[in-house]
């Protein structure tokens, strides 16, 4: 057969083009490799150990400093006065307004005033004392990074709101400073110690997912109300200047403890594309006169894993839609889905009978003093639909996280987004208190970080895939499972 040689030609100066467009690809901190934007990586310096399964000494009084008490940070106060074992010994903030409300929490509670902080440089201050083992920081996202490596590098431990890092510079900053100063550095996500969230990763642990190959997670919120509550309007003009998922971690978060990320499996590359930016440009003329934004109203990220899973990611925080995060574990032999609509599937068998004679018992109001219990049929379960209330209700009960066993009651008394805030500060004192590793770790806070960065780079470059970086710098599979620990 012959071959057109002006067919053969055009091939060529195609292929020659479409080469050249991807050797192109270059930025400050990237190239192409192998066809992927691969980040550059930093080696790890000299006299830096790896953070996995660290834990520091015991602090059986957990002395704490606040920093940021405009929307989230005062009900972190708030929270900690019902934490035993715990001084509030500082309140900075850039307003004395915002000082001043938060000193009724800890005079209410019984406790000393905390001293009290004011300005953009207070932070050091504060962060210099002596008799402070943690500084938990919930400022704008742009401070975040910048007062945990000065904490960190004056000896205290740092607990960060969500995303920790803005950047994968900032990521790596966070990394190298918590492996040279061997200081815990968590992420405070809330998300991963919601009921239904840690029920599932207690399932999934046990195995009645079977393997899980899908995951998915979002942040979809309306912030329409909240634009205004943002100090000097923080989160909006970030939004307006970067593109991609900025606030992955809510849905990123709970998916990636599933899936043992750096306990056994790893990210290693995502592709990424959004829509046009309409309400969030829209929104941005109204309030700062902005005539472009670089934030598309939706943006979809897609992840690959190490062990071959993949994880959808969504991300949408101005159309008009109900609250939504998702949630989602597709295994091989069930389902787990909490958003829009709560519930699971499961292959017939997966579910241990005493589970679904109870919830038939549940269901039909069965007086078992009166029946023979060898009687009572089991629920059935159906592949292809959700699992009967009852059902459901007995396996969220039957498989409550240890942790939810311990303090559900006193956390949904507390409150703070349902209780999982309190749960989130609980663990972290108990860590501490106790010598063991956190629950998340620095890694974790730089691997579901760094997805706002990589995201928008795809997206840029037409989808094109981007390497998820390693920040463990090879010891991903070191530790198998996440475990979350325990005094013996």
């Amino acid at each position: 057969m012959k071959i057109n040689r002006l067919f053969l030609l055009c091939f060529a100066l195609i292929m020659g083009v479409a080469l050249q467009s991807c050797c192109d690809i270059k930025g400050d901190n990237y190239s192409m490799k192998n066809g992927m934007i691969v980040f550059d990586e930093p080696a790890r310096a000299a006299g830096q150990e790896s953070m996995l399964q660290f834990a520091a000494d015991p602090i059986p009084v957990v002395r704490v400093g606040f920093v940021g008490l405009g929307m989230r940070g005062p009900g972190a106060v708030g929270r900690f006065t019902h934490i035993q074992g715990v001084e509030i010994k500082g309140l900075c903030d850039l307003e004395q307004k915002n000082v001043t409300k938060c000193q009724p929490y800890l005079t209410n509670a019984g406790m000393p005033k905390a001293d009290e902080y004011v300005g953009p440089e207070a932070y050091k201050e504060l962060c210099e004392r002596e008799d402070i083992d943690l500084i938990y920081i919930a400022t704008d996202w742009l401070h975040h990074v910048p007062i945990a490596v000065y904490a960190m590098e004056h000896g205290k431990h740092v607990a960060i709101e969500v995303p920790a890092a803005t950047s994968i510079e900032e990521c790596w900053q966070l990394v190298d400073t918590s492996e040279r100063t061997r200081r815990h550095c968590m992420m405070l996500e809330n998300c991963v110690y919601d009921f239904f969230e840690l029920t599932c990763l207690n399932m999934a642990q046990q195995g009645l997912f079977g393997e899980i190959v899908h995951a998915e997670g979002a942040y979809i919120h309306n912030l329409s109300d909240f634009w205004g509550d943002y100090h000097e309007n923080w989160r909006l003009d970030f939004n307006q200047k970067h593109r991609g998922d900025v606030y992955a971690t809510h849905g990123f978060g709970p998916v990636c403890q599933a899936l043992n990320i750096h306990r056994g499996n790893r990210l290693t590359h995502l592709v990424s594309m959004d829509s046009k930016s309409v309400v969030g440009l829209e929104t941005a003329k109204q309030k700062m006169g902005a005539t472009e934004f670089a934030n598309g109203d939706h943006t979809v990220t897609l992840v690959q894993t190490e062990n071959g899973q993949c994880i959808e990611i969504q991300h949408n925080v101005y159309t008009p839609r109900p609250y939504n995060r998702l949630y989602q574990l597709t295994g091989s032999k069930g389902f787990a889905n909490k958003y829009p609509i709560s519930g699971f599937t499961f292959l017939p068998g997966q579910i241990p009978s005493e589970i679904l004679k109870g919830a038939t018992v549940e269901a039909q109001k069965i007086d078992l003093s009166k029946v023979d219990p060898a009687s009572i049929p089991e629920a059935t379960l159906n592949p292809h639909s959700f699992v009967s209330a009852e059902v459901q209700n007995a396996i969220l009960q039957a498989y409550k996280h240890p942790i939810h066993r311990e303090i559900e009651e006193t956390a949904k008394k507390v409150g703070g987004h349902g209780g999982m805030d309190f749960v989130m500060d609980y663990r972290l004192v108990y860590c501490l208190q106790n010598g063991l590793p956190l629950d998340q770790d620095v890694y974790d806070a730089a691997e579901w970080s760094c997805i706002g960065e990589l995201s928008a780079t795809s997206a840029k470059h037409n989808s094109m895939p981007v390497a998820v970086p390693d920040f463990t710098r090879g010891d991903w599979n070191k530790v198998q499972g996440l475990k979350f620990h325990m005094k013996k």
